[in-house]
């Protein structure tokens, strides 16, 4: 594993409430965040980073993701967990920010919304938002 590894979403939230140095960085597209929904922090008085690994609607890498990640975190000794739409991009993003020099870069399992259910919808079945996780959405 090229990562510090793999967290549940109730796991991350954990984290994040328990570590005030921990950062959870969302690496979906402006579409999804503006469309399907954030988590929300607010509880722990924290913010959400929105770093796009993919940038919409263009779907090309994001050049500048590691400094946009550097902004919301420069310390790389710090907790920073990875959060896409089902546990693909986000795992992507743990490798690079590692290979950057992040030492606890994790992968949040089932992203936001999990894999598609049996008829092929997502968000019923696994992901942040199905496990009661704080999220809010518009």
């Amino acid at each position: 594993m090229a990562y510090a590894g793999d967290l549940s979403p109730e796991q991350a939230w954990e984290l994040v409430q328990s570590n005030p140095a921990a950062v959870l960085v969302d690496v979906r597209t402006r579409a999804e965040w503006s469309y399907v929904g954030v988590p929300d922090l607010t509880a722990l008085a924290k913010d959400v980073a929105l770093v796009e690994w993919t940038t919409f609607p263009e779907g090309a890498r994001n050049g500048a993701f590691l400094d946009q990640v550097g902004a919301v975190s420069s310390d790389k000794s710090a907790p920073v967990l990875f959060l896409c739409r089902s546990g693909v991009r986000s795992v992507a993003a743990a490798e690079a920010a590692t290979a950057a020099g992040y030492t606890q870069a994790y992968n949040i399992l089932e992203g936001f919304e999990g894999p598609p259910d049996g008829q092929n919808h997502r968000g019923n079945s696994a992901g942040w938002k199905v496990r009661g996780l704080p999220w809010k959405q518009g």
